[in-house]
């Protein structure tokens, strides 16, 4: 096994993979269901024949940059094992800041109702659920794939979420005491230069006009009508233009503030109505 697993290192190296010593091991991993002791338990043990099938087909799709998260089937996020596929974005570590920073200002809100906009693998919405049992989650999205994901996610995490599909906020009036969203906020010209692995991604999910605003300024034109009086929306964008939507909430009559992630780059946008 270990001679498997420093050739699938040198054959992901070479692919450009950015960490190939990292990647191999899970791979390994997944392809012999081994956990994380058997790489040092079973290390001098021979593949057989559809093992090393197997891990051949991983590593040839991960040498092509088909991201990891695909080939495993699932992410570990928030504290939940989510089901992924490429009929939604993979969620990021990134996104936990929001999570954290809205259920914060749940705290004082007994049985808080919450709408997740553009859920895709139902991350938000379940981790608001996991965090708050007594919140009336709501979760939206444009894919009829991506719903079916996080549908898939919220049973095997046996958390009731309702889950409807509508482009943005579509029909949906709350009202709700937090909105939520994690939207498409890459500038369109972000596809030129993207990391091979997120061309794997649904671009629906990824890319939100030229300057990534797009669905963002349609959320915040739309989020008076459904959220409660003292409701706040809390959003995810690019470092490059939360600033931008922050100025043009305070213009339309919003409390906007801007919030760094963990590197100190501006990440997050809360905004009340005043």
């Amino acid at each position: 096994m270990q001679g498997a697993l420093r050739d699938l290192t040198a054959q992901l190296r070479e692919s450009g993979v950015p960490s190939p010593e990292v990647d191999a091991r899970e791979l390994v991993q997944h392809a012999l269901k081994l956990g994380r002791s058997g790489l040092l338990t079973q290390a001098g043990r021979k593949l057989s024949g559809e093992e090393q099938r197997v891990l051949g087909e991983l590593a040839r799709r991960r040498a092509v940059r088909e991201p990891l998260q695909h080939l495993l089937g699932e992410v570990e996020w928030a504290g939940l094992r989510l089901k992924v596929s490429p009929a939604a974005l993979v969620p990021r570590f990134e996104t936990e800041l929001l999570l954290t920073l809205a259920l914060a200002d749940l705290e004082a809100v007994p049985a808080p109702r919450v709408l997740d906009v553009g859920t895709g693998t139902g991350a938000l919405a379940l981790g608001v659920k996991q965090a708050r049992p007594d919140a009336q989650v709501t979760a939206s999205d444009l894919s009829a794939e991506a719903l079916d994901l996080a549908r898939q996610n919220a049973a095997l995490s046996g958390l009731d979420v309702v889950f409807v599909q509508a482009d943005l906020l579509g029909s949906l009036s709350g009202p709700y005491d937090l909105l939520l969203s994690n939207p498409p906020y890459l500038p369109d010209a972000d596809q030129l230069q993207v990391q091979p692995e997120v061309g794997f991604d649904p671009p629906l999910a990824l890319y939100g006009g030229p300057d990534g605003l797009a669905l963002a300024r349609r959320l915040a034109a739309g989020a008076p009508g459904v959220l409660a009086p003292g409701g706040v929306m809390w959003l995810e964008l690019d470092p490059r233009n939360v600033g931008v939507l922050a100025a043009e909430l305070v213009a339309q009559g919003w409390a906007a503030q801007v919030h760094p992630d963990l590197t100190g780059r501006p990440r997050c946008v809360s905004a009340r109505r005043v």
